[in-house]
């Protein structure tokens, strides 16, 4: 279950990375452009967003490949979760329907890690 969780971490920090790194380096407009949800943010908002996926993909993975500080990695997978509702429920208000699945399986795989490293598999 150990080398399980280790696959789901690396694999939502990297969508984490990816879609927060983005969103980060396109200016606003263009942004808005792909991602008709983020005309409802200001510009500061979403890339508030985007600063918040980096820093939990990096939590994810960093604290417990370190060993620094490893009870950083499940607070990480909480944050995961908590930005992801906010997703689900900016979709589902913006009724982008095929926006939904992706958000919220990625919070069903935030919630799975924060379960195995608070509970039975925590460092």
């Amino acid at each position: 279950m150990n080398v399980f969780l280790w696959i789901l971490q690396i694999l939502l920090a990297l969508v984490l990375l990816a879609a927060g790194g983005g969103k980060l380096a396109k200016p606003y407009e263009r942004t808005a452009e792909s991602m008709p949800w983020a005309r409802r943010f200001s510009a500061g908002q979403v890339k508030t967003i985007a600063a918040l996926e980096v820093i939990a993909g990096l939590g994810l993975v960093l604290p417990a490949a370190t060993g620094v500080a490893v009870v950083l990695t499940p607070l990480a997978a909480v944050g995961t979760a908590l930005i992801m509702v906010g997703a689900v429920v900016t979709h589902v208000q913006g009724k982008e329907w095929s926006q939904i699945g992706p958000g919220a399986v990625l919070l069903v795989i935030a919630v799975v890690i924060a379960w195995g490293r608070f509970g039975p598999y925590a460092w």
